[in-house]
């Protein structure tokens, strides 16, 4: 099972905490990180690729 990293950012684009994601799929682990993740704005990387971002309002990007 691949092990995801999930970077909450702050208001500067700074790491503010992180935490790991177990998930089957990219598109799993992005729904967990949605909902880890809250309102604010964070990044979804599996490894050196990033899976997908998420700001306020602006959706997420999925790579790949």
């Amino acid at each position: 099972m691949p092990t995801y990293r999930l970077y909450r950012l702050d208001g500067a684009g700074k790491i503010a905490s992180a935490d790991w994601i177990e998930a089957d799929t990219d598109q799993e682990a992005l729904v967990s990180a949605r909902d880890q993740g809250g309102a604010g704005r964070f990044e979804l990387w599996e490894r050196n690729r990033l899976i997908g971002d998420h700001s306020s309002g602006a959706g997420n990007a999925p790579q790949g």
